[in-house]
């Protein structure tokens, strides 16, 4: 027996009655099973659309149907009268607009979203009979809503005027209206202020915004009508507005004086839409400037609002991209216009800035003690926007705002008659922080003496020794250049190290000053060493900072001599060595193998940055960089160090090959060192090279066949080194393509690696395939299988590989003969991609493809796309006979333009998927 009430038939053999509708609606909302709730939206989406929708829509929307009945009736109204506008005859459009006014005052006090989508329909209704058919559409519907009578108060029809003012604008971007109609309607006499923004009875009266209950849809249509595109072109009705917004200024004080934060946020969201939508047009009108100015500074009062955000305040980080706005309008206009606003606006940008720094300000110790994460968290953020917002107006106000920032804080910290708020001297080092890590400040003047101000800095707060900390390494570049700084403040970042509250600060800003500064460190080396180290031991810092400190290590030691290197790595390494020698004996557990990948982790990143060469520019594209080796005799001390523990690595490894994770981390202890070293770590090549083989052998992972492509691509053009690469690269070839033979689904990473390092040897190394032992018609049919797959990564190494074996098909026999006798098996599979079996966004790669066997197998490229397009519904239903042979031209017309074959590879696809000619497509 069926449930009553259920929706079991066929769409096609159901009435679409009132009942019919009711039932599948219920079904729809209530029914807990899937299938049953999918059949019923079905059958109502039909409903909606058919001719009996006229009848059922004003039925469903009776007072005593409960609101989801109401809702459909009046999204099938808007249904009708937005997509099928065309079957309604003309006599009937004042019928129904009659009905829809009358629909909307009985629901001005009803259900909200019954209103709303009523308004949606008469928006609706509006456009399509403006401008012949409803002149001064707008102007009549403000009328009717303001007339009394028919029962309903005046609230409520405010109510449903300021939502049809809401959704008018918005029902005109999203509308089917033809280009050309929405110009009529736009600019037609029937608009009146129509499309605008609400005449002069809508505006709140006497300067003051309506009261609580319509508050929030009052500012949401002001807003939504200011901020329409097309309410630029107004002027006039811009300038009017203004004096309107500047009159609530009284009402946005009274809120911020009782803490109404919902009422300041409102007003201060109108004022920033006007602002920031008609800036340049406001600029313009030079006789109106003081309106505009009064304006500004109403949002600036917003910006500089009483209280912390976000606890005692949310709106003043609406008002920021409005001083971005404001001043990229200012800057476009011509230099001698430009002169004349900055006069009037670089006082108000300074201003701006003080304020910024105000509103940066930590509450006290205790307040900001009883906040929540999530609002630290908040206030975090709001603080990294008012960096960004400081270095955007430096942009203005130039070098005299670090001239400006300088004197306020010289002031603060050399006054003792006043007791100094650590929140006052932390915002402005928090601004010149701001400032100094992204600009250039090395022409600054006022830079000696802020580092000869910081150690004058009482530092009793962990944010205001973070903010130090930041601001010193903010200033690396300068320290570089200004070496003789140093020492005023290096025993500062020195002492913070051993400070875990510092821990990001201290060690970001140390990496920093090694870095930029190696080659005047040499004298403070010994006393860097000696802290880290002892930091180091004490284990105060997390993991990833433990991996910084051991890169500025890097850098630090890179600009000593040979000798002191050496000595320094003993004594910073052995320690480690010792633990990993005690941890290689022990029975493998979780707890020994994080303490694993940790040390080794720890050797990865001082060896990723320990480089004893000066590193020149690069050599040309795809070659390793040209490195001046500084005189020095003897292996390189990365080598020495690693040729010293390199036993006790293969033990590690013999006891853990199975975790990819500690395989992982030895590979890129080697991976780091070959990328840094280049040539120097020549000596490890033979090796590192049986190890890997070893490795990958008994158990392959992606992270060996990585560093198997790092090798290849320094060590394989020299002679002395290319046996034992060429026996890797076989080697691992040959091991992988014995897992394609298994099946090598389960191994995307392993295949992306693969083909990666197939596409390296070809471009570094042509000759690896030249190789009796290296199975190339294997090789390539591996290639044709990994295109197919369904990972992203993995489909663009494949077709890297193609792109890089395809021009050898002249200079390699093999690669010839297995192009020659297979290649229409690789233009099939590219083919199927593009007819739909993959990603969109794979089809440049897929052209790559094609465009290369275009360019160097072209005889054989016109015979194969014959064969191969000439199945029907091959590579889609979607496309005719025609459409292939066209396709097949144009490709083959393109042998030097790649990014026409791109644009004819993406047109293809789309006809193939159905997509061609839709809006989805029109974003592709």
């Amino acid at each position: 027996m069926e449930t009553p009430g259920r929706i079991t038939q066929t769409p096609d053999s159901l009435d679409f009655t009132v009942e019919n509708v009711e039932k599948a609606l219920h079904q729809l909302y209530y029914d807990p099973n899937i299938d049953n709730k999918n059949l019923a939206q079905k059958w109502l989406m039909q409903a909606q659309v058919s001719p009996q929708a006229w009848q059922f829509c004003w039925a469903l929307l009776s007072p005593d149907k409960v609101p989801e009945i109401q809702y459909f009736g009046a999204s099938a109204l808007h249904t009708k009268i937005s997509r099928y506008w065309g079957d309604i005859p003309a006599e009937q459009y004042d019928s129904l607009k009659t009905q829809l006014f009358s629909q909307i005052a009985c629901f001005a006090s009803g259900s909200k979203m019954v209103l709303t989508r009523l308004c949606v329909a008469l928006a609706s209704l509006a456009l399509n009979m403006m401008p012949e058919a409803w002149p001064g559409a707008v102007t009549e519907m403000v009328r009717m809503f303001q007339e009394e009578g028919g029962g309903v108060d005046g609230r409520a029809r405010c109510l449903a005027l300021l939502e049809l003012l809401t959704v008018l604008p918005e029902e005109f971007q999203t509308s089917r209206l033809p280009q050309y109609r929405k110009g009529q309607v736009r600019g037609g006499p029937g608009a009146g202020v129509g499309l605008r923004l609400p005449p002069a009875p809508a505006a709140p009266p006497a300067g003051r915004l309506a009261g609580p209950e319509l508050f929030d849809t009052a500012v949401e249509a002001i807003v939504n009508a200011i901020s329409q595109p097309d309410s630029q072109r107004y002027v006039n009705t811009l300038l009017k507005l203004v004096p309107q917004v500047l009159q609530l200024q009284d009402q946005l004080r009274e809120a911020v004086q009782n803490g109404d934060m919902e009422t300041s946020h409102g007003i201060c969201r109108i004022a920033v839409a006007l602002g920031e939508n008609h800036s340049r047009a406001l600029l313009e009108q030079v006789e109106h400037w003081q309106g505009f100015l009064a304006l500004v500074n109403m949002i600036m009062f917003c910006t500089g609002i009483p209280g912390h955000y976000p606890v005692n305040e949310t709106t003043s980080s609406l008002t920021l991209t409005f001083w971005y706005t404001l001043q990229d309008d200012i800057m476009s206009f011509e230099a001698e216009n430009r002169a004349v606003y900055l006069q009037v606006y670089r006082p108000v940008y300074f201003q701006l800035v003080d304020v910024l720094l105000h509103k940066a300000q930590f509450p006290t110790d205790e307040e900001y003690a009883s906040w929540s994460s999530d609002e630290k968290e908040q206030f975090r953020i709001y603080r990294v926007d008012i960096s960004d917002t400081l270095m955007y107006v430096y942009e203005t106000l130039g070098a005299e705002l670090l001239s400006n920032l300088y004197d306020k804080l010289g002031r603060l910290l050399t006054n003792t008659e006043q007791p100094m708020s650590w929140q006052h001297t932390e915002a402005l080092l928090y601004g010149f922080q701001s400032i100094a890590e992204t600009i250039d400040v090395n022409y600054s003047d006022v830079i000696p003496g802020l580092i000869g101000l910081i150690p004058r800095i009482n530092i009793n707060n962990v944010q205001l020794a973070d903010t130090v900390m930041f601001t010193i390494g903010s200033l690396a570049e300068w320290l570089a250049d200004h070496p003789v700084m140093l020492s005023s403040v290096l025993p500062l970042v020195l002492e913070a190290l051993g400070n875990p509250d510092l821990s990001v600060s201290s060690v970001s800003t140390l990496k920093k000053i090694c870095r930029e500064c190696k080659y005047d460190l040499p004298p403070y080396a010994n006393n860097i060493v000696a802290v880290s180290q002892e930091v180091l031991i004490k284990q105060i810092h997390k993991t990833s900072q433990c991996m910084w400190l051991m890169q500025a290590l890097g850098f630090l030691l890179s600009a000593l001599p040979v000798e002191d290197i050496l000595r320094n790595l003993h004594s910073l390494i052995t320690p480690y060595i010792q633990q990993l020698e005690k941890l290689a004996d022990e029975t493998p557990n979780p707890s020994n193998k994080l303490a694993i990948i940790h040390i080794l982790g720890l050797l990865s990143n001082l060896f990723t940055t320990l480089d004893i060469t000066k590193q020149e520019e690069e050599s040309g594209e795809g070659k390793p960089p040209v490195k001046t080796t500084l005189p020095q005799l003897g292996p390189n001390p990365v080598v020495v160090v690693l040729q010293q523990v390199f036993a006790l690595i293969q033990t590690v490894l013999s006891k853990w090959l199975n975790d990819s994770q500690v395989v992982e981390a030895v590979c890129a202890i080697f991976e780091k060192s070959v990328k840094t070293l280049l040539h120097d770590f020549a000596p490890m090549v033979s090796q590192l090279s049986e190890m890997l083989g070893q490795m990958y052998s008994t158990i392959p992972q992606a992270s060996a066949l990585d560093l198997t492509r790092q090798m290849v691509h320094i060590f394989a053009s020299e002679t002395d080194h290319f046996p034992p690469i060429k026996a890797l690269f076989e080697l691992v070839t040959s091991v992988t393509l014995s897992i394609f033979q298994q099946g090598p689904r389960d191994h995307p990473d392993i295949v992306d690696s693969f083909m990666q390092l197939q596409a390296q040897a070809l471009k570094r190394k042509p000759d690896l395939f030249l190789s009796e032992n290296l199975d190339v018609k294997a090789v390539f049919h591996c290639g044709v299988l990994s295109l197919k797959f369904p990972e992203g990564p993995t489909v663009k190494s494949t077709c890297l590989f193609f792109t890089e074996l395809l021009p050898h098909c002249g200079d390699v026999p093999r690669v010839g003969q297995v192009v020659q006798e297979d290649g229409k098996l690789l233009l099939q599979a590219v083919l199927e991609a593009i007819g739909g079996q993959s990603s969109r966004g794979l089809m440049d790669q897929f052209a790559e493809v094609l465009f290369s066997m275009n360019k160097h197998c072209f005889a054989l490229l016109t015979v194969w796309l014959k064969e191969v397009l000439q199945p029907p519904g091959f590579p889609s239903s979607r496309v005719s006979a025609e459409q292939k042979e066209t396709f097949s031209q144009q490709i083959l017309r393109e042998r030097v333009n790649k990014r026409r074959v791109k644009e004819i590879v993406k047109e293809f696809t789309l006809l193939c998927r159905g997509l061609h000619g839709t809006e989805y497509a029109a974003e592709y």
